[in-house]
């Protein structure tokens, strides 16, 4: 391997990498576009999501929706690792996503690297670029996102505050 601070996916142990696994696919649209972390790095993360037919347009293609939520999980991973997340007491939200589709992918799939550029008092900024298998720049995006407490799930709505008259 020789690369400091790197660490694919497959080469975790067993309970490790189920652990991973089972917290990222917690989330249904993670499931349904079978997003995967393939590889984690020092200020890095690379998400792949196979071009299947859940994932595909109208026209045959990747979905743009499809392509924002693999930059979105990517730069998600890479900034709870980066800003020390802890997900018992907190959660991510995104802030800013901005996506360039620049190509059309070919290939069996197509692979996110999310790379933090810093990591502020509130905001961690991403950039994001997503390949597919022949390693043609299908996407780019800039991203930012917000560490922030988890919600009382018992009580909707409770980590928003009250603003303006009350009706």
């Amino acid at each position: 391997m020789g690369d400091v601070g790197i660490v694919r996916a497959a080469e975790l142990p067993d309970e490790e990498r189920d652990a991973m696994r089972s917290l990222f696919q917690a989330s249904p649209l993670n499931a349904m576009l079978d997003l995967e972390i393939t590889e984690l790095g020092e200020g890095y993360a690379v998400v792949t999501m196979p071009v299947t037919d859940d994932a595909l347009n109208h026209a045959g293609t990747p979905h743009g929706g499809a392509i924002a939520t693999l930059i979105d999980q990517a730069a998600g991973t890479a900034a709870a690792r980066a800003g020390g997340l802890d997900p018992t007491v907190q959660t991510l939200v995104t802030v800013d996503l901005h996506v360039r589709y620049l190509a059309r992918a070919r290939g069996a799939a197509v692979h996110a690297r999310a790379e933090v550029l810093k990591v502020g008092r509130q905001l961690i900024t991403v950039e994001c670029k997503v390949t597919d298998d022949g390693g043609a720049l299908v996407a780019a995006s800039d991203f930012a996102m917000m560490i922030v407490p988890l919600a009382d799930r018992g009580r909707p709505n409770a980590q928003v505050p009250v603003s303006g008259p009350r009706a």
